[in-house]
């Protein structure tokens, strides 16, 4: 055989390789819109034409192939600080750099694949695109359940843009919650987009790289006017509830704590060689006290009149210093923090430790002002192929297969200390999943270690969802990120303050009261799980048959 006709055998066309490039270009481009980004109107033109593909689409097969390209672009360059995981150790895993973006987003390509087949029983146009949003949100928070749960990078997180546009943009969370907003942001972008871009010079040429298509008929101008003006009446309508939320609802309960953050930032590096444990934890016990000292003066100031005292909680990062037994091991240890941390009424710590099983548990602590452990907090949502091993795979990987995972969320309630809630490293990317719900508490504390990324998207895109389960569940958070970035938010979203990626320091913040339970607080998944069963209910719905009787060439139409 000539080795002409092998090439052309086993190598694949131009337009296909054309094609395949052009929907991961499209895939990877809309990570621009996610955080710390937050470029929205680059998903008009992804999904625009994602939508038109989906709508000229062939049959099933070529519409899962599409869907399975623009997902893999989309993981693959939404988790590329994946990787500084592995380059902390890249003399001995450099084999591995690849695997982590690359490894999840093929694992992840299905639930935009999945989607866009199932999508295709419908016939083109608005049906069709409105199916293919709701089943994409569907399969997004489907994600809970691959491995031990990842939910990471929802495109509702686009909408939490730091500031106040931002915090008007997410109010609604608290009534549909994160998967909500990526419902109503994903049918935002496919109609209008879709509609915008049909018949433009991109869109035919993207037709031509998959081969031969079926092409519907344009888009009547009426219908089309009628997608922009619903487009804009319902951005006018989200921002307006936004506002009305954010002018209405008022704190209900007492203040909460006046809660000390401690961001040590020890590098990663340092940790795992267990260098110089003893300077670190020294770092730490200097930083508290400074930090408990400001916390005294504030409770001064804050005091009225024939009020009690605010209490004051400081936080420690999720294993915060390289003695990783220290904390479990050695009581003089934990008297000697509540030693340097005199005035303060709880200390809240992230350590790891053995259980009586023989099993590591990623833990956080609470210490009574003698030093005591008042409460534990295991970690019940383990990082996949960090924390946890899926059992299917038969080398071992991680040492003694990871950790134990706890029973899930719980409350504390600690001598004179507001009801709180303990969530550890990315438990809080899980929408519905961070507060117990017979046990609701008064706020939250999430402690981290993002240490292992880098000082890239990652850790913002950590922050974002720390800033939605604030709005989802109407209650401040105080968050203590080795690292970075530390901050502290109130139930609407507002950051009361933080401090940067890198830095060494400590923040004093007297977080406010919670907010009324929310509705998303109460019904949790129940409400965007059924917002998509009504929207696949609608795109299922027959056509009107007057309308069918009036224009029968409209039959195929595209909407």
């Amino acid at each position: 055989m000539p080795l002409k006709n092998v090439f052309s055998r086993f190598c694949p066309k131009r337009e296909t390789l054309c094609f395949v490039i052009f929907m991961l270009g499209l895939g990877g481009i809309s990570t621009l819109a996610l955080p710390p980004l937050h470029i929205l109107p680059v998903l008009l033109l992804s999904f625009g034409l994602l939508g038109q593909k989906l709508n000229t689409t062939r049959n099933w097969r070529h519409a899962a192939w599409t869907g399975a390209l623009f997902g893999f672009g989309f993981y693959a360059a939404g988790l590329y600080w994946l990787v500084n995981a592995v380059l902390i150790r890249a003399d001995e895993f450099w084999w591995f750099v690849p695997f982590p973006s690359l490894g999840c987003a093929l694992i992840l390509a299905p639930t935009v694949a999945v989607p866009a087949a199932l999508c295709t029983l419908l016939p083109p146009g608005l049906r069709r695109l409105s199916a293919f949003a709701a089943l994409w949100t569907l399969f997004d928070m489907g994600r809970t359940f691959i491995f031990s749960g990842f939910t990471w990078n929802a495109l509702g997180s686009c909408l939490a843009i730091p500031g106040p546009v931002g915090t008007l943009l997410i109010q609604p969370a608290a009534w549909v919650g994160e998967d909500g907003l990526t419902l109503a942001l994903v049918l935002l972008a496919l109609l209008c987009g879709a509609s915008l871009l049909e018949q433009t010079p991109l869109t035919r040429w993207a037709n031509r790289l998959s081969g031969p298509h079926h092409a519907p008929a344009p888009l009547p101008p009426a219908v089309r006017r009628r997608v922009f003006a619903a487009s804009i009446a319902g951005m006018l309508l989200w921002c307006t509830a936004g506002a009305v939320r954010l002018y209405t609802v008022h704190p209900t309960s007492a203040p909460g704590p006046i809660a000390v953050i401690v961001q040590g930032n020890v590098p990663e590096s340092e940790k795992i060689g267990r260098q110089s444990p003893r300077d670190v934890f020294t770092r730490y016990l200097h930083l508290t006290a400074q930090g408990v000292q400001d916390a005294q003066a504030l409770q001064v100031a804050l005091r009225k009149p024939d009020e009690r005292f605010r209490p004051i909680v400081f936080l420690w990062p999720e294993t915060a210093f390289p003695g990783y037994d220290l904390m479990q091991d050695s009581p003089r240890a934990r008297q000697a923090i509540m030693e340097w941390a005199v005035g303060a009424d709880a200390g809240i710590i992230g350590a790891l430790r053995m259980d009586n099983g023989g099993h590591y548990r990623n833990s956080v602590m609470a210490l009574a002002p003698d030093g005591s452990i008042q409460a534990v907090y295991d970690k019940a949502r383990l990082v996949p192929f960090g924390e946890y091993q899926p059992p299917f795979i038969p080398l071992q990987i991680i040492p003694q297969g990871g950790m134990a995972a706890g029973p899930g969320p719980q409350t504390w309630h600690l001598p004179d200390i507001p009801a709180v809630g303990p969530l550890i490293c990315y438990e809080v990317i899980f929408s519905g999943d961070v507060v117990n719900a017979h046990d609701r508490p008064r706020w939250l504390a999430n402690v981290t270690n993002d240490a292992w990324f880098g000082n890239s998207a990652g850790p913002r895109q950590h922050l974002s969802s720390v800033r939605l389960r604030a709005v989802e569940e109407g209650l401040p958070v105080a968050r203590a990120a080795n690292t970075g970035i530390s901050t502290a938010y109130d139930g609407m979203g507002h950051m009361l303050d933080h401090l940067e990626w890198g830095k060494t320091g400590v923040l004093v913040v007297a977080l406010p009261a919670s907010l009324p339970p929310t509705l998303f607080g109460r019904m949790g998944q129940s409400i965007p799980l059924s917002l998509c069963v009504m929207v696949l209910v609608l795109a299922c719905l027959p056509r009107c048959n007057r309308q069918q009787a009036t224009t029968p060439s409209n039959i195929t139409t595209q909407f």
